[in-house]
This record gives C-alpha cells, structure tokens and sequence, in this order.
C-alpha cells in the first residue's frame, strides 16, 4: 500500500430484541493512532443475562488487548473464562474480535458468530483461514489485507435471522446479505452500517425478534474537515486567520454569525444568507465563496451536539433533511475522519456576562461537547484557539 496515509472508519448500530430493555449484545472498540481494536460479542439468549455475558466477554478482551497482551492470551482467557450451556452444548457467548493496522494488516478471530463480510475492490470476497483449539474450543482465524475502499462488516445472529417466519422462510440469509452489500456504493462504514441495520429492523417489522448489531470496519483516506467558530480576541489577527483558514485541501465550515462576517469581510467575498427554515428552531444557512457550510451559532451547535451524542449513544440518526444542523453532522459523521476546530476566543457579550471567563462561555461548553463525542466515536480532533 505504499506510504499513502490512510484511516480506519469505524460505525456501530444496534437493535434490541422486542420487550428487553438491555441488547445481548456487545460491542467495543479501542482505537489508536496506528491501529483498531475491535471486539463484538453475542450473549446466549437475550435481556439482562445475555447482556452480561456478552460484556464480560468484550470487557476482559478490551481489558487485556489494551494492555499490551497477545491475541493468543486474551483468546485463550475467554474461552477458559465462558461457561458452556448444559442444555445446547453452546458457549454461553459468541464472539469477533479485529485486530486492524492503518496499513491494512488485519488478524480476524471469529467464534461462532456469523462469518465476517469481506468487501475488497468493491465485492464480498471470500477469505482463507485456519482454525485453533483454545480451552476445548476452536476458533476461526484469518490473516487480511486490506486496501483504500476496504471494509469489513460484523453481524451478530439477529441479522441473518431478519424476518425469519415473518417476510422470509429462513430469515435474512448470509449468502442475500452479501448480494445486498455488492449492491451498494458505501462512502463510509456509517453508511453501510446504517443501511444494514434500518433493512434489518424493516425485516422484522419494526419487531426484532433477536438482538441485532451491525459493525463496519473500513480502510479510507482522510477527510479533513476544518470548522471555524468565533473571532480572535485580537482584531488584528482577523486577516491572518482568515487567509490561513481557506489555504489546503480540506471541506471548510463557518458556525456563527460573527465568524461568517469576519470571512467575508477579510476574504472580500459576499455573504449571501437563505432565508428558507427547513427545522423552526435552527436558522438557516448562509453561503461565501470558498466555503462549504455557513450556519448559525450557538443555536446550531447545540442541536449537532444533541443529536450527536443520541449517535453515539447507538441511536439511528437521519441525515434526510437539509437544514444546517443536519448538514453540519452530516459532514462530521458520513465525510470527515479528522476535523480541526478554529476557536476564537472573543467573547461575544450575547452569550455572557463578558466578566466571565471563556471557558465558562455557552458556545465553548457546546464545543467542548461536541468534541468530546466525535472523540468518543473515533474521530481524529484536533483544536487550534485563536
């Protein structure tokens, strides 16, 4: 693959089985600057038992991955660790783990679960792997090589169970999940997820009648999205960071009124506002040359930090409507793997009391939000106050 920079998009859904307040199953994802650990697993049965199994599964494999031990020793760990089920003859959970470099080296380790969907040059292909004995159970494991478009996608039993007596005689079957995905044309694993998970649930009639999750792992080259909000406390400065603002190649994004003006007026381009409210409570965009989304402040970021977090909570988001908090999280979700925020650090006295010090400001508490959310679902933050 060369020296080409390269980033791992990471996306999660999940449903819960019909009535059951927990999902049986689990999934969590460690991520670092050169690699991914990630980790799903299928707690037997459903609710509050299945729930725990499936986190004391994920737990100890997260536990000993991120401190250094092998895939060898955390794998041995949970199988001499899960019980097996006296009646079924089962293991009490199921389990994926991924061990993904930015240079697309994966090791994949499969037990039990439905097999992995490879995608390479854009089709489901078939993959090689060995199988291991570790505490009386084997494994499944499989060497990868991922290039730029690459993705995998992990399903727990819930989707190829999709509909089963009920739209389909023996339920959304791998073989129709891989012909659904070689339809689609993904530009991001939230994509693909999302996809998956909303054709699952309309399977089963808005009725899971398992738990399901839906994870997609995918090789892609950085998005980077640089996004502006507030002027600098030194008005001399406005030129410099305006000129700076719009020079390589990354999406650009104004939030707040103020800020927009400052770039118009140090760019000497128009600021052209709409005056259409697709959303009452969000105020619409605005257009300058050069940049590829003007909105509102405070009022706008707060709607994006809200819906973000209900993201990363696992909840299903819609990215249909075109008004700018929608826009803006949908270029932060679906088009950025890094984003850089410009934060000026002038008070705005519309906001606070100008006695009060910056960081107690309502627009840097909202940021500080929503930076700490794109962090939690794997995006690359970096933060420049000016």
């Amino acid at each position: 693959m060369g020296k080409t920079e390269t980033y791992i998009d990471v996306a999660i859904h999940a449903l819960n089985k019909k009535g059951e307040e927990l999902c049986g199953d689990q999934a969590d994802l460690f991520k670092s600057e050169d690699e991914v650990f990630f980790v799903m697993a299928d707690g037997l049965g459903s609710g509050v038992k299945a729930n725990i199994l499936a986190t004391l599964t994920v737990k100890i494999a997260m536990t000993m991955l991120r401190h250094g031990e092998s895939l060898e020793e955390t794998i041995d760990t949970i199988m001499q660790t899960l019980p097996v089920c006296s009646v079924r003859k089962v293991a009490y959970s199921t389990f994926c783990m991924v061990h993904l470099k930015n240079d697309g080296r994966c090791r994949l380790i499969e037990y039990h679960n439905p097999p992995v969907f490879f995608c390479s040059n854009g089709r489901i292909t078939p993959y090689i792997s060995t199988y291991e004995t570790y505490g009386d159970k084997e494994v499944r494991i499989s060497e990868l090589e991922l290039g730029i478009g690459d993705y995998l996608t992990i399903v727990s039993d819930g989707a190829v169970h999709a509909g089963v007596g009920t739209m389909l005689n023996h339920g959304w079957e791998w073989p129709h999940i891989a012909a659904f995905l070689n339809r689609q044309q993904p530009k991001s694993a939230e994509l693909i997820s999302k996809t998956l998970i909303e054709t699952c649930n309309n399977l089963y009639g808005g009725l899971p009648g398992d738990d399901t999750s839906v994870a997609t792992l995918m090789l892609v080259e950085p998005k980077v999205t640089r996004l502006f909000s507030g002027p600098p406390v030194q008005r001399e400065q406005d030129h410099e960071v305006a000129a700076r603002f719009v020079q390589g190649s990354v999406k650009r994004v104004v939030c707040g009124g103020t800020a927009a003006n400052l770039m118009a007026r140090e760019l000497n381009r128009e600021l052209r506002c709409e005056m259409d409210y697709y959303e009452p409570s969000i105020p619409p965009i605005a257009h300058i040359k050069g940049i590829d989304l003007v909105t509102e402040g405070v009022l706008t970021l707060k709607r994006v930090s809200e819906r973000l977090e209900d993201y990363a909570a696992g909840q299903i988001i819609s990215f249909g409507k075109p008004d700018a908090a929608t826009l803006l999280l949908n270029l932060l979700i679906n088009d950025s793997t890094h984003i850089e925020f410009w934060i000026g650090k002038a008070i705005n006295p519309a906001h606070q009391n100008p006695d009060f010090p910056f960081e107690l400001s309502i627009k840097q508490n909202i940021l500080d939000r929503i930076i700490a959310t794109l962090r939690k679902i794997g995006k690359i933050v970096m933060i420049q106050y000016v």
